[in-house]
């Protein structure tokens, strides 16, 4: 599965999720030196707008990649500079009730990230769900893309890997959608994930 097809369905998704949103891929920042590219950057508009920072991690990505370790280096650059740029701003605001970004980290459904998930699962599963970012309260997820067939409808999903629920327990395996890509990963898989095809807990 390629890089460009995530980012298709993470557009597709905001697109019709939200009545106002603008989707930028692709979108540079450049702080003092401190350069980067954020895969998708969304925002939501309205009285307390909303702002989604997206890194996506296909088998390509993965392939460029020296581990996880760098994977977080990209992911936590992107936090600490995007809204340094001065091509980019975050508005403050008393009236928002929930997290002003959602900083996010979205693996493809493929056999490939599920065995770099698993590998890492540890230091994936301590990124913090909490944080601030320009002075605005942020929301971090680590997280397997889920139900891509119904991105076109506002349908998709997030497993989070950095949630409450632990990566490889019988109830993260009970949030998989049955019959999807990565429910088809996990059984590909060659970990004994719980739950999968052939495994003690089928």
């Amino acid at each position: 599965m390629r890089e460009d097809e995530l980012a298709t369905a993470v557009v597709e998704h905001f697109g019709v999720a939200f009545d106002d949103a603008t989707v930028r891929l692709e979108e540079p920042y450049d702080h003092y030196g401190n350069r980067g590219v954020v895969d998708a950057h969304v925002r939501v508009r309205g009285a307390a707008p909303v702002d989604y920072l997206v890194e996506l991690k296909s088998d390509a990505a993965l392939g460029h990649v020296t581990g996880a370790n760098e994977v977080l280096r990209q992911y936590r650059r992107m936090e600490r500079y995007f809204y340094k740029d001065e091509e980019h701003s975050l508005r403050t605001s008393i009236a928002r009730d929930g997290p002003g970004v959602h900083v996010m980290l979205l693996f493809a459904p493929t056999s490939r990230c599920v065995e770099h998930v698993w590998e890492h699962r540890r230091l994936y599963g301590s990124v913090d769900q909490r944080g601030t970012v320009g002075g605005a309260s942020a929301a971090r997820k680590v997280a397997f893309l889920t139900n891509l067939d119904a991105a076109a409808e506002g349908g998709l999903g997030f497993l989070s890997v950095n949630g409450e629920v632990d990566v490889g327990s019988e109830e993260f395996a009970g949030l998989v959608p049955p019959d999807s890509r990565l429910a088809s990963a996990l059984g590909a898989s060659d970990r004994t994930w719980p739950g999968r095809a052939g495994s003690a807990a089928d």
